[in-house]
């Protein structure tokens, strides 16, 4: 799977995200080490507190089929349909990447790739 395939699903993703109330669509792309894709979108509420990212949609859809080891994932986000910036993930999302993946694990954005480890350098660990 390249980073170029593993984007356009997330680009595809965001398409069907629920975000009536910033407008900003994310859509993220999930690679598990054995080569399937799990797809997931934000998915918001007016009570803000319950919206959900699209990387932990994704997250939580291969966990809950059974997968739970990741090689990537690739995000893209943007208002008004414009995914051509890099949508970080959040503390949050990098959070939840950190108790299923290790330091090296890459993060694809539009505008190149990251490991978790330079996104979240010092991450809680239990």
């Amino acid at each position: 799977m390249t980073d170029k395939k593993l984007l356009e699903l997330a680009a595809d993703a965001a398409q069907r995200a629920y975000c009536r109330y910033s407008h900003f669509s994310v859509g993220a792309a999930l690679l598990t080490d054995g080569g399937e894709v799990f797809t997931g979108c934000n998915i918001e509420n007016g009570s803000y507190s319950l919206t959900v990212c699209a990387e932990r949609t994704a997250i939580f859809k291969a966990v809950s089929e059974g997968f739970i080891n990741f090689s990537a994932i690739a995000i893209t986000g943007g208002a008004g349909g414009d995914l051509s910036s890099p949508c970080y993930p959040c503390g949050a999302c990098l959070q939840v990447i950190n108790e299923f993946c290790k330091g090296d694990f890459r993060i694809i954005l539009t505008d190149g790739s990251y490991t978790l480890d330079e996104l979240m350098p010092n991450r809680f660990k239990l």
